[in-house]
This record gives structure tokens, sequence and C-alpha cells, in this order.
């Protein structure tokens, strides 16, 4: 079955049920794609596979992550920090985000590409669907966006489209300024309770997932017990469905600050380093005539 038609049925049927409809009840052996990851690929490994997710910005990591059988790669907008040098993700524009969609595309993954909605892209529930489908006409197959239910009215205009997304809950990048600076989500009664109901939205919105940032461990497990869709941790604890990393994190080769939940197992910058260092202290002199 094609991709769009796999997204046309999961509109049709919702992505519970089709998940049903493919006889997949808990605890069954779950029958993923070998050949193509899909939104419902995704969430048919709740409460059967981990979800493996990594950031890819660009044509070779993307060929990397493929080689690596990595099943989700999000195109984030946490490339303004790694590639772009902006100091935090509000800078980026959908223009950039396209451009790196383009480039992800571009190594044919097999993993699903989901890219990032940009910060003020997805103000009203027109210029949502707009900017999803400028990502997806790009190379994206589905779209991330961060918040529950204050952008409702968006995710549903983009699921109503038959755009698969991909929810953002927690510490949400975008508001950084606002926040104050990334903060832990879930520490008191009023946080949890709006994360419960935040979850509960999208995943009745038709979320094929939730991308659960910085949020305490015990909220993050509760939410994952709570809803039908996979979570996808970042720093949010291991009672979560998945995993998900900025790429240059895990490798240690971001240039500047790796945060605790990535733990390098070696910082391959220094490698890289001593490389290019030793290629340069060998370089043969000129000959002098």
């Amino acid at each position: 079955m094609a991709r769009s038609q796999a997204w046309r049925l999961a509109a049709e049927f919702g992505q519970a049920e089709f998940a049903l409809e493919r006889g997949l009840g808990r605890g069954e052996p779950c029958r993923l794609s070998e050949t193509q990851e899909t939104p419902q690929t995704i969430l048919q490994r709740k409460g059967r596979e981990p979800i493996a997710a990594l950031t890819a910005y660009d044509f070779a990591m993307a060929r990397l992550l493929k080689d690596a059988e990595v099943p989700l790669l999000l195109v984030g907008d946490s490339l303004g920090m790694v590639v772009l040098g902006y100091p935090d993700t509000t800078h980026v524009t959908l223009e950039e985000m396209e451009h790196h969609v383009r480039a992800v595309a571009r190594a044919k993954p097999r993993g699903l590409v989901v890219a990032d909605l940009p910060f003020e892209t997805y103000e009203t529930p027109a210029q949502a669907v707009e900017s999803a489908r400028r990502l997806v006409a790009a190379g994206a197959e589905a779209v991330k966006a961060e918040g529950g239910r204050a952008i409702l009215p968006q995710l549903e205009a983009i699921h109503a489209d038959g755009i698969p997304f991909l929810g953002h809950l927690g510490m949400l990048p975008q508001h950084v300024l606002d926040a104050g600076g990334y903060r832990i989500k879930g520490r008191n009664g009023a946080q949890r309770e709006a994360l419960l109901a935040d979850a509960e939205a999208l995943s009745q919105a038709g979320a094929f997932g939730i991308v659960l940032e910085l949020v305490t461990p015990t909220v993050a497990a509760e939410i994952t017990r709570l809803i039908d869709i996979p979570t996808i941790g970042i720093g949010s604890g291991e009672i979560c469905d998945g995993q998900i990393l900025v790429t240059t994190d895990l490798l240690g080769t971001s240039p500047d600050f790796i945060p605790k939940h990535a733990q390098p197992v070696e910082l391959i910058r220094e490698r890289m380093i001593g490389i290019i260092r030793g290629w340069r202290e060998n370089l043969t002199e000129p000959i002098n005539e």
C-alpha cells in the first residue's frame, strides 16, 4: 500500500481503528513494514517495540540513519542552533525548514520523515495547513507542532487535510523565551493535570504519537499509560514508548552544550578535531625552487 493511501485510510478510520483493522491486538507481535515506515507502523509499536527517533538535517546524516535502521527521522527546528548558529529555535523560518527537509528526503530513508512546523507558522488553522502542505511538498511525511489544547483547531485542520501529525508536550522550545529558559514540566499538580488533558486531546485529535520533552518521569509514565498512541521521550525518563535525541548530542559532536539526558558514549568531536589537526600538521611543506 502506498503511503498516501495509508494516510487517507488512517484519516478515514482513525489511527487506533487502523491498527485494530489490521488485527493488531495489544501484546501481539507487531507486523511492521519491511520496506518503509509510515505513521501507522510507528503507531503500531505502542506496547510492542521501542521507538528510536533521531534528528536529521542533511543528506549525509539521513543516509547514516537509514543504514542504522532508525524508524523515525525528525527534521527538527533544533537545526537553528545545531546548523545555523541561532540562539534558539524561534529564528528558524519555514523556508529554511523546507531546504533541510528536501536534503533529508533525497536520502530516501526507510524511516518516517517528520518535520517541525517552525515558530509562528501555525497561528491559525488555515496557516497551519498551508505550512504543513509546504513541508510535505518538500518531502516530509508528517509534521510536528508544539502544544496541546491551545493549538487544537490547527491540529484538527492539519489532520482533516490528510497530513499526519506528531504532538509535542512538556517543555516547548519555541516558547523558551516566554518560559524563561528550559524548565522541567509536571512538577506540580496543575502542570500534571494540564499535561494529561493535553495528551488526551492530542490523541483524540488524531496524533500518531507525542514527544514528551523534559516532563517529570512519573508524569511521563502516567501519560504513556493513559493514551493509546506512543509517547517519545526526551529528558523525560525511561517509561515512554520511545526516545528521541538530537543526533549531534548522541554522537558528542555538538559544539558547545550537551544535555545530561544525551550521555554520549564518546565525544566524537574530540576524535574529529584530532583527525583534522593531524592532517593539518602533516601537510607537506611547499618546495622552494
